[in-house]
């Protein structure tokens, strides 16, 4: 059954603008609903506070301050928050909406994960998390629901800076013991969350491609917190026979239990994964474990598939499969499964040589002879390994080495610094190295020299003044400047225009990498209260209302009130309620009083007249007068019963 049907949120429009068109998830904290922008005509995903949540002042403070500083991580594998609001009791993030499935959709669909697919994954989500590490603050909460890949491909990092209470861990739901997979025994122990829990965590989803399972398993919650704390994550190996040790190093340095042992944040991590994987072998990197499933829709014209194409596991060949002469095997790719003896043919044994006269036997000679021989066929060895190979080395890894340990590691290969450039990074420590020319693995002659390039840190620029300008005019200074617009807040202001730009954050002056989001306050103009036109006449409500410096709409239904017919029976926004100079106020007029028949009371007692008085809709009052005040009978009633009074009147019960 469709559940978004039976969601009071779909369909309707969040702060005049964002059309709610359908559920995508729900979490213990917040909503996520597929919706349009009206303005900009543009997808997105709608991030909607549970109301029950949302009436909590501190943590809604604490919701769009964090959302704030996500904001600013203006980063290609981070999704980005365009705008931040409340609609009455909704508190709602606006954000970046990627077509295609999580990292779970692809472990549940494909299993365990070619290495090459594995770090193709963990590269951009570290890189996601490094610029967070860098910008100061954590996730807190990796894990492959969290790790979004667009039908295009790009991987993008969901759910940052949401603090989450580790108090939560306790919960025995299968949702919690999912994240209770990813936690690092510092969460657990202590409650502190730095970058190395973030680290601990993709040590675990790195393992869980590699192998297709999680490290730690258990019925229970205490069983896995258990393991976390105690034991130490199994080298991916033990599960996939024949897996390069450089990934056990790496799933082991990342997940060791105690915190100083990992890489001190996210950009370190990716440092020693670019480097393990420069240490690998093309035959390593595409190995397809036997953990991944058979890829039932590897067929193209298979549209059942969540998993982009991009990503999908080669199928192995079946055991006893044909293989013919192109290379592949039936309906498969060419070089699939190619038995490379079948190009023998097996030969009858050459005939024995003709047996010829005996010579006499000269051992001295015969031995010379076979001395030269040996010497010539090693002198030729030699020559041929020292042209092909000898005077050959590889490029060693270099990735985030300092200016002297890449010289020392280059020496001890036998090679030279050729030049030495410097360029921005975002990702890689200033003053250590992003890259080599050639790369590292390429085969070089000895002796031969290799360009370095340094990291200056990230590039940075001062932000600008944009005070009073248009919103328009503000995203493109900003643009021109080398930064990216951020989420935009509006608030009331007595001296700036409406629509104009109030401030920014972080503040004028202040400077940030290139890039990076810059969150905008915007005018909604001068705060007007309400005024209270319920009752009043259309033209004397739309008087005071347009005197006030608001405009009018007049609702297409009427409703029944205590008000005469052509009245205002109700207003958004209630009166006393505070809207911007030019906002709209919507007027719902009356149809008159919702006319009612008046139940007969007489000779009913007081308390069963009251029920069923106020159940047709009445108020009641009763008259005692000097000789009902101990009496319980109703001998009297002010509307005879059978009439037809306005609901929601008085009728007064008269008792002796």
């Amino acid at each position: 059954m469709d559940t978004t049907l039976q969601d009071p949120l779909v369909g309707q429009v969040l702060d005049g603008r964002y059309r709610v068109d359908a559920r995508i998830a729900a979490g213990g904290m917040a909503t996520v609903y597929r919706a349009l922008d009206t303005r900009l005509d543009r997808v997105l995903a709608l991030k909607v506070m549970h109301p029950t949540l949302a009436v909590d002042g501190s943590f809604v403070d604490r919701f769009i301050r964090e959302a704030k500083s996500v904001a600013r991580l203006a980063h290609p594998n981070v999704v980005q928050v365009f705008d931040q609001g409340t609609d009455g009791s909704y508190v709602y993030l606006a954000m970046e909406y990627i077509a295609g499935c999580t990292l779970r959709d692809v472990l549940r669909e494909r299993g365990a994960l070619q290495p090459r697919a594995a770090l193709d994954i963990l590269e951009p989500v570290l890189a996601a998390l490094g610029a967070a590490h860098r910008a100061g603050f954590v996730h807190r909460d990796m894990k492959p629901e969290n790790v979004l890949i667009g039908d295009d491909g790009r991987v993008k990092v969901a759910d940052f800076g949401l603090v989450r209470s580790v108090d939560a861990v306790t919960n025995t739901t299968g949702a919690v013991l999912g994240t209770l997979s990813y936690l690092a025994p510092e969460q657990i122990e202590r409650g502190t969350a730095g970058p190395r829990v973030d680290v601990y965590a993709c040590g675990v989803v790195l393992y869980e491609m590699l192998t297709g399972g999680k490290p730690h398993q258990g019925e229970s919650p205490a069983q896995i917190l258990y393991q976390h704390l105690h034991e130490d994550v199994p080298a991916p190996s033990a599960a996939v026979p024949g897996l390069p040790y450089e990934l056990d190093e790496l799933v082991a340095e990342a997940a060791a239990r105690t915190p100083d042992v990992r890489p001190q944040d996210a950009v370190a991590l990716l440092a020693r994964v670019r480097e393990a994987r420069a240490g690998l072998s093309e035959e390593q990197l595409d190995a397809v474990p036997p953990q991944a499933l058979a890829a039932e829709h590897d067929n193209a014209e298979d549209r059942t598939s969540v998993i982009p194409r991009a990503l999908t596991v080669p199928r192995p060949l079946p055991v006893g499969e044909d293989v013919h002469a192109d290379g592949g095997a039936d309906g498969g790719p060419a070089g699939a499964g190619l038995d490379r003896t079948a190009r023998f043919e097996t030969l009858p044994p050459p005939p024995p040589p003709a047996p010829g006269p005996r010579r006499p036997v000269r051992p001295r000679r015969g031995l010379l002879t076979l001395v030269a021989a040996v010497l010539l066929v090693l002198g030729l060895g030699g020559g041929v390994w020292y042209i092909n190979s000898g005077q050959f080395t590889k490029v060693p890894p270099l990735l985030a080495k300092t200016e002297a340990q890449a010289r020392e590691r280059l020496e001890e290969a036998g090679l030279g610094v050729k030049e030495v450039k410097h360029a921005y990074s975002d990702t890689v420590e200033r003053g250590t190295v992003i890259s080599t020319d050639p790369e590292a693995g390429t085969r070089i002659r000895s002796h031969d020299s290799v360009t370095l390039t340094l990291s200056d840190g990230p590039e940075t620029v001062k932000v600008p003044d944009l005070g009073g300008r248009s919103l328009s005019e503000a995203r493109a200074l900003l643009k021109k400047e080398g930064l990216e617009p951020g989420m935009v807040t509006r608030e009331f202001s007595e001296s700036v225009a409406r629509g104009s730009v109030i401030g920014t954050d972080p503040a004028a002056g202040t400077e940030r990498r290139t890039g990076s989001a810059i969150a905008l306050t915007v005018s909604k103009g001068r705060p007007v209260d309400v005024p209270d036109v319920a009752g009043e006449d259309l033209d004397r409500a739309k008087s005071d209302l347009e005197d006030a410096g608001l405009k009018v709409r007049i609702a297409s239904e009427q409703v029944h009130s205590e008000f005469d017919k052509g009245q205002v029976a109700r207003q958004t926004p209630a009166a006393g309620s505070r809207a911007a100079e030019g906002d709209t106020v919507t007027l719902t007029l009356s149809k008159g009083p919702e006319m009612v028949e008046v139940p007969d009371v007489t000779g009913s007692s007081v308390g069963d007249a009251r029920n069923r008085l106020e159940k047709a809709g009445f108020k009641v009052e009763e008259d005692r007068g000097l000789f009902g005040l101990f009496g319980d009978t109703v001998r009297r009633q002010s509307v005879k019963g059978g009439d037809r009074a306005p609901k929601g009147s008085t009728i007064t019960i008269t008792i002796r």
